[in-house]
């Protein structure tokens, strides 16, 4: 039994990373009703700038703010320069384009930071009040991290005019225009808010699996699992999805199918999901006259 329960919280735990990838994934989806699958080599790009800043004598917490403001921009830069122009084009055309961004960013991360794994200090101290018999001090700290960002995310969508005309663009972008909200500019802060999000649940990561360029390939596909499960289209059915994909992929790689094959769990789910109840646990099941 306890091992059971040591089971289940540590996927509990690897669900907090999970959720953070899959309420970026949201973010973009929710802007731009495209996956962007370039999300994860942003984020581990930006947490080598956060280990560059710590390194040059930063202390934690300000490379960290300074990092997500540097994400952010740095979202809104590459939809207004590289997407804008083709907003309108074919579904295809930006998957290739994603995909590029994909390859320039794992190339950029090896180029400037190189190839060598690196370590990556947590800000919660091992012996700290936050370690618990179930969870590290890095585990219960990442979560409350996750949660402030929930929150946020909740008040700025709910309660900002900026919020509330980002959620027009996305719902319906033809009667936010009619209504004088500049479309193209809120899908450029729905990247940048996404790559912010990215950010942090890479430097989140880090601690936990070193640093290198390659960092968040495998917890890219577990957060994609999360999103679809939960509901591309809903952010905390993201983040509910990511506890889920957790706590079976420990359980089943612990005692069903090895630690080997724990990645197809995550693709295993992608497909079921998409076979069986496509707009996930808690989306929105699309309807179109026609």
């Amino acid at each position: 039994m306890e091992a059971l329960l040591y089971q289940i919280f540590s996927g509990l735990a690897n669900g907090i990373i999970y959720g953070s990838v899959a309420l970026a994934l949201v973010m973009i989806y929710q802007a731009t009703h495209h996956i962007n699958f370039a999300q994860g080599e942003m984020a581990t790009f930006s947490t080598f700038i956060a280990w560059w800043l710590i390194q040059s004598g930063w202390p934690y917490w300000g490379a960290f703010f300074f990092t997500v403001a540097v994400s952010f921009a740095g979202g809104l830069l590459v939809q207004r320069i590289i997407l804008k122009p083709i907003e309108k084009a074919p579904v295809m055309t930006n998957v290739i384009v994603f995909i590029g961004l994909l390859l320039i960013f794992n190339a950029f991360s090896g180029w400037f930071f190189d190839h060598t794994i690196k370590s990556f200090d947590s800000p919660f101290p091992k012996d700290s009040a936050l370690t618990t018999k179930y969870f590290s001090a890095h585990q219960f700290g990442s979560a409350g991290v996750l949660l402030l960002v929930l929150i946020g995310l909740f008040a700025f969508f709910k309660f900002t005019p900026i919020g509330l005309a980002m959620r027009a663009a996305a719902q319906n972008p033809d009667s936010a225009r009619l209504v004088g909200i500049r479309v193209s500019w809120m899908l450029g802060l729905g990247w940048g808010l996404a790559a912010a999000i990215g950010a942090i649940a890479g430097m989140m990561v880090a601690p936990i699996v070193f640093l290198d360029p390659n960092m968040m390939a495998g917890i890219l596909l577990y957060g994609f699992a999360a999103a679809l499960l939960g509901g591309i289209d809903n952010p905390l059915g993201a983040v509910i999805g990511g506890f889920i994909v957790g706590v079976l992929e420990n359980l089943l790689g612990a005692y069903v199918i090895g630690t080997e094959l724990k990645l197809t769990v995550a693709l295993v789910l992608i497909v079921a999901t998409l076979t069986l109840k496509p707009a996930g646990l808690f989306g929105k099941k699309v309807v179109v006259r026609v």
